[in-house]
């Protein structure tokens, strides 16, 4: 069971890491003649579901007991 929690709370906080990044990083634009394309920047339906599963992943980890 250790390793299970250890494994759980490290995704976790990758999870949440990763979704804080593409939440608050901007996006590079990009520029080829008269087409330019931009990338949504903030908070999308995505970057929340990462934060959220990180988030329940650490719970998850936090919470398991030994048999």
């Amino acid at each position: 069971m250790n390793v299970l929690k250890l494994i759980l709370i490290v995704v976790g906080i990758l999870l949440i890491a990763f979704g804080l990044y593409n939440a608050f990083v901007p996006q590079e634009v990009v520029d080829i003649g008269p087409l330019e394309v931009s990338a949504k920047e903030g908070l999308s339906n995505q970057t929340l579901a990462m934060i959220g599963l990180g988030v329940l992943a650490l719970l998850a980890g936090a919470f398991i007991k030994k048999r």
